[in-house]
């Protein structure tokens, strides 16, 4: 068999590749960066063929860079766990990045069962809209909003988001209760750009565009939509199945059982492919899928 490259050529590969940078590369590395060009070059030499096309102020994989850096990364990740599971401290932290309403209104209600089941996993949460980098960014696995498929990632399905009109009491009765849905445009309307809004007009009977022209209150997340639902401000369209308190103690009415689905709000726990097998990981996609009432993978 012919032996392998040099380990610090792999190891310099994996690093570039993966910020696609030399600069920062050679930072994470405590290297130089001439120091990591030679291995990068090293490794060209080796294989045969450039790794990288360099651009003005940039860099790319090449065709032959791109095949090999996923399963470079893959070889290191499990290089990593494996002197990880070495370790004579078995604790282990579980990084989540996970949506703000997903996680007030659904996780944090339900880690207690994981936490209890797994003491020896520590949580961090880390809420945020935007997609995580699971290569440059410090998580072993997020809730994600979509349609997929994302390349690199393991991805299993949680739940398709529900959504319906919900409104405080106080301001239902302002109009005298609502009894149709014609009565919820009499009302002021939270988000009306929402794009779930017509899609409920719609299967409710009504002018699809009959919210067009209104003041346009935009929130970041849908849990601060349902607090100013609460407070009587608006009606807003949310989800049921996050405010089953609310529902119960009379702070939120759900007028209507017309409900809607949006094949675009469906939500996935998703983690790198190359970290599949990752004890935390595991542990936790178990527990969720059995959470969410799907079966496991």
């Amino acid at each position: 068999m012919d032996p392998l490259p040099p380990l610090n050529a792999l190891r310099a590969f994996e690093a570039v590749s993966r910020h696609m940078s030399f600069t920062r590369a050679a930072d994470e590395l405590g290297m130089t960066q001439s120091a990591v060009s030679y291995q990068i070059k090293l490794l060209e030499d080796r294989v045969g063929k450039p790794l990288f096309l360099r651009k003005p102020r940039q860099i790319a994989l090449s065709d032959a860079g791109g095949r090999l850096a996923p399963k470079i990364r893959e070889a290191f990740a499990t290089m990593r766990e494996a002197v990880a599971g070495l370790s004579d401290d078995t604790s282990r932290t579980l990084v989540i990045n996970t949506l703000e309403t997903f996680a007030a209104r659904w996780l944090v209600t339900r880690l207690g069962s994981f936490q209890l089941a797994h003491p020896e996993i520590a949580v961090r949460l880390v809420t945020t809209q935007n997609y995580v980098d699971f290569d440059r960014e410090e998580v072993d696995v997020a809730i994600r909003v979509g349609t997929g498929p994302w390349p690199g990632l393991v991805r299993h399905k949680l739940m398709d988001i529900r959504f319906t009109p919900m409104l405080s009491p106080a301001l239902a009765e302002t109009i005298g209760g609502v009894r149709e849905p014609a009565d919820i445009l009499k009302l002021p309307i939270l988000a009306p750009r929402d794009h779930w809004w017509p899609l409920w007009l719609h299967a409710a009977g009504l002018d699809p565009d009959a919210l067009k022209g209104r003041p346009d209150h935009r929130m970041s997340a849908q849990a601060l939509e349902a607090g100013m639902a609460i407070a009587g401000i608006g009606v807003g369209i949310l989800t049921p199945d996050f405010y089953p308190s609310e529902l119960a103690l009379g702070q939120l009415i759900q007028p209507f059982d017309i409900i809607c689905t949006d094949e675009t709000a469906t939500h996935w726990l998703v983690y790198a492919q190359s970290r599949r097998n990752a004890p935390q990981i595991r542990a936790f996609r178990n527990w969720i899928l059995s959470q969410a009432g799907v079966e496991g993978g």
